[in-house]
């Protein structure tokens, strides 16, 4: 099996997890904010501890740097909008929408990269973005005021765009400088920006006392520490229009996860949106 759909497949596990954490954090009325913070101030330390301890050396400090910040920005404003979007629409209609960021990944990709892929791989990527529209079908369903919805669907939009750039710009760190001093420094920028916005994501109605959101946080970023790595590895050779498409699908365990704990229904739709993501990565791998 090549490695690279390993590492995606580890990365698909990890992220999907970390996923429905932003949900726990959503449902508790954690200031998104403080609970970014707390994510990506542990990755950045644990991935600059690793990163020395390594003893390894970086190629190109200013490439380094320009690309850790796109991605620090692109990645700090994607996590907002999409723990802010969750307060406002049901998980299993934000996460499948949001994945949507995957089509505008994929078609830079193959335009960009020229991904040579197999017939199989082709299907694979239609029904994952395919997945992506069926499980966005039940978006119409009223859940709270008008204006708040909308407003749920401008974080997702800005989700989307950010999402994109953010994997974009990973695949190009992936290839072209350390991984590990990568993650350093663009979680250490990441952490400022979160830091940064504490008084401005503090809604009046969010939890004031910031110790679910810091812990919630910790272990977002132990999660994510594993994950991205894994995500980033399987970028350094396999192609970014299929470790996306598979790592995207992520969002179908954090469905299950808030289908399972906090009771959100699983309806036909969903199901069979569920039925493709797996026969897509199946196909994936042909």
């Amino acid at each position: 099996m090549d490695h690279w759909y390993t590492f995606a497949i580890i990365a698909l596990f990890f992220l999907g997890i970390q996923r429905f954490l932003y949900k726990v954090s959503a449902e508790r009325g954690c200031n998104s904010a403080w609970t970014s913070f707390s994510f990506m101030g542990t990755v950045a330390f644990l991935s600059t501890v690793l990163f020395l301890a390594m003893d390894e050396t970086v190629r190109s400090g200013g490439f380094l740097l320009l690309v850790a910040l796109v991605n620090s920005l692109t990645f700090f404003a994607a996590t907002m909008s999409n723990m802010e979007a969750l307060k406002r629409i049901p998980a299993g209609v934000a996460y499948p929408i949001i994945r949507l960021n995957a089509a505008i990944v994929v078609v830079f990709s193959i335009f960009y990269f020229g991904d040579d892929l197999s017939g199989y791989q082709g299907i694979g990527i239609f029904l994952a973005l395919g997945a992506v529209v069926i499980l966005a079908r039940d978006s119409e369903q009223k859940d709270g005021s008008d204006g708040n919805r909308k407003l749920g669907f401008l974080f997702m939009g800005i989700s989307i765009l950010a999402g994109a750039l953010a994997s974009i710009s990973s695949k190009f760190a992936a290839l072209y400088t350390n991984k590990m001093a990568f993650m350093a420094v663009s979680y250490t920028f990441a952490t400022f920006f979160a830091f940064g916005f504490r008084k401005k994501a503090q809604p009046p109605a969010a939890n004031t006392h910031h110790k679910d959101a810091l812990i919630i946080g910790f272990f977002m970023g132990l999660i994510n520490l594993a994950g991205f790595y894994c995500y980033l590895k399987a970028l350094t050779t396999g192609p970014l229009s299929i470790v996306t498409s598979i790592t995207a699908m992520h969002f179908v365990i954090a469905i299950l996860l808030s289908a399972l704990i906090y009771r959100e229904r699983l309806n036909s739709w969903r199901i069979t949106g569920i039925f493709l993501t797996m026969t897509s990565i199946l196909l994936l791998r042909m």
